[in-house]
């Protein structure tokens, strides 16, 4: 039996936001350098099914226990960990 990680129910949603999206989000978020932001790597079994490039941003929704939906950003970065 093969486990899928990204459609376990604990995986938060995690989505690449195009080059507006990002744009406005570094803008709302006063960011005047893509690398202020936390990084997530390429192969981080979260994203790995998304085929992100590096320097792109992904956006997490993460739902807590009282069904309140919260986002979170991170640039793809080179380096890759070993599992």
């Amino acid at each position: 039996m093969v486990f899928e990680k990204k459609e376990h129910q604990l995986v938060p949603k995690h989505i690449i936001l195009n080059k507006t999206d990002s744009k406005n989000l570094l803008k709302k978020l006063n960011i005047d350098d893509i690398h202020k932001l936390p990084k997530i790597f390429l192969n981080d079994p979260a994203i790995k099914n998304l085929k992100p490039n590096p320097g792109d941003i992904i956006e997490i929704t993460r739902n807590s226990y009282l069904g309140i939906k919260t986002k979170y950003w991170r640039i793809v970065g080179k380096k890759q960990i070993k599992w």
